[in-house]
């Protein structure tokens, strides 16, 4: 029930006003400390230009931006329109030869031949027989239906490219070098090994014979999803690659252009910021940070995680309407920083934190599932200082959050938050969600930014900014998780719609009033 406690229209009012008020005015701070810094030997590096015709410089400070949507943009789009276009020829053609139903049936590996056929072309023979010897290795694992074992060879298989002499050893299948080498080499092993560990899986689960060697292939070379992600698990790719019913749904084309338009707006939405705004440079010059007033850190650290967010949701927005052009349903961008305020929403649960943590609520559980989350996600993104305490904070962050929920929900405390109403409930509960709010950016600065940089914001808004930053900052923040409550409040009465109220039984009517509606 608290989730569906209201508040009054006015005070929701005063929260926006609040909220949009302090944004702009972060805005302004960033504004100018762009503008009138963009001559620093700082900047020069990672400002490069950009329009000319107006006189602005752009922030290029994030190759993985600038590699898809610059650089290699051309590339990029050319392997997924000759995907799109591939598959559309099929679709044509098959009813003309009397081949309709077989493709139907068959479309998963026609989409891996092509994805194989790209992934030969654009890498070479010697990166393809690396690829396909994890496969072999994974899917020999597979038949054993044992998950601890699939877990140690998968995370074993996933450490030889962080390691030498195996890291060097594997390089050396891929012969020549081209700008983009290193990504496609890092990111279709990778994800291979994670799609080859999704496959194992499954095949434990699977009671009746084994899946086969051609499906694991199938799965893995899907070209969309081969070299950038996203995962999706094997169990709902084959359901949904193998569905023979090709038929959309109402209005799902215009779902699908609506959604490409969105991501196209918001791809030129980050280059008109990008170049008035250059959030990612100015964090890396620690002299220019310093002299920055409370507020400009505070707007510089949300709007990075604003910005790696709509990153994401960009990414996984222009692979996935691809996917969707291919009858999938493809998994969703993370959630926005926007709408964070408890860190269980932020771990992505594929296979480790929902299998050990269950339902979340036994505390050895979710310790464990915790630990061993973020020992993967520590592997994946490599071991260094840095991600050893960013994991430590994050994990540390999901077990406070339960240990504090199962504090309140016990006597004494439950008892006073059913006494104050829902309302109040809401609001205090808004005030911790606050504070994990700030939690949850300062642990995932120091991934995006540096560990200079996230020790400077905490201490500036925590320590040298007390009473007036931090406690302005944490009220505006305060007004922004109440405006997700709200919108949360209100899609929870679409998901579960409060019943009507039930009109008396003309039984209980007084007798005069059922005399009256007698006549």
């Amino acid at each position: 029930m608290r989730l569906k406690a209201a508040l009054p229209k006015l005070e929701l009012y005063l929260y926006a006003a609040v909220l949009y008020l302090s944004l702009l005015w972060a805005g302004t701070w960033i504004w100018d400390a762009s503008a009138d810094n963009v001559n620093r030997k700082v900047f020069k590096k990672s400002v490069k230009p950009g329009w000319h015709y107006f006189g602005r410089k752009m922030d290029v400070a994030d190759f993985e931006w600038v590699m898809w949507f610059t650089t290699f943009r051309n590339h990029i789009l050319f392997a997924l329109a000759g995907h799109v276009i591939f598959a559309k020829v099929c679709s044509l053609i098959s009813p003309r030869i009397g081949m309709d139903d077989w493709y139907c049936k068959h479309r998963s590996l026609i989409y891996g031949l092509y994805g194989g056929l790209a992934v030969l072309v654009s890498m070479g023979g010697g990166f393809l027989v690396l690829v396909l010897s994890h496969c072999f290795i994974l899917y020999s694992v597979a038949l054993v239906k044992r998950k601890w074992i699939v877990f140690v060879v998968g995370l074993a298989s996933l450490a030889t490219f962080k390691m030498e002499p195996f890291n060097t050893w594997q390089e050396g299948f891929v012969t020549g070098y081209f700008d983009l080498q290193d990504i496609l080499f890092y990111g279709g092993s990778c994800f291979t090994i994670l799609r080859c560990m999704s496959f194992a899986l499954e095949n434990c689960e699977k009671k009746d014979g084994n899946y086969t060697f051609t499906d694991l292939l199938k799965y893995n070379f899907y070209l969309p999803f081969f070299y950038f992600g996203p995962i999706q698990t094997f169990d709902q790719y084959h359901v949904q690659a193998n569905n023979p019913n090709l038929t959309r749904k109402q209005r799902e084309m215009w779902n699908i252009t609506t959604r490409a338009l969105l991501h196209l707006g918001a791809i030129l939405v980050v280059d008109v910021f990008f170049h008035y705004l250059y959030i990612l440079t100015i964090p890396n010059d620690m002299k220019l940070v310093k002299q920055l007033s409370d507020w400009s850190l505070a707007g510089l650290a949300y709007s990075n995680l604003v910005y790696d967010w709509v990153k994401a949701a960009v990414m996984f927005g222009v692979i996935n309407t691809v996917a969707r052009l291919d009858h999938l349903d493809p998994p969703q961008p993370p959630k926005c920083i926007t709408m964070l305020y408890v860190d269980s929403h932020v771990v992505n649960p594929w296979y480790v934190y929902d299998y050990i943590g269950g339902s979340h609520t036994n505390i050895f559980k979710e310790l464990v599932a915790t630990i061993c989350t973020f020992v993967v996600t520590t592997l994946w993104l490599g071991p260094c200082e840095l991600v050893y305490i960013w994991s430590f904070f994050n994990c540390f962050g999901l077990n406070l959050e339960l240990w504090v929920d199962k504090i309140f929900s016990i006597p004494p405390f439950s008892n006073i938050e059913y006494a104050i109403g829902e309302a109040m409930s809401r609001r205090i509960r808004a005030v911790f969600g606050a504070l994990n709010f700030w939690t949850i950016i300062l642990y995932n600065i120091l991934a995006l930014n540096s560990l200079e940089f996230a020790k400077l914001v905490g201490k500036r808004l925590i320590v040298q900014g007390f009473p007036l930053s931090t406690l302005s900052v944490l009220f505006v923040t305060y007004c922004g998780v109440q405006l997700v409550k709200e919108r949360e409040r209100k899609q929870a009465l679409l998901d579960d719609p409060e019943p009507a109220a039930v009109p008396p039984a003309p039984q209980d009517m007084p007798e005069e009033v059922g005399k009256k509606k007698a006549e």
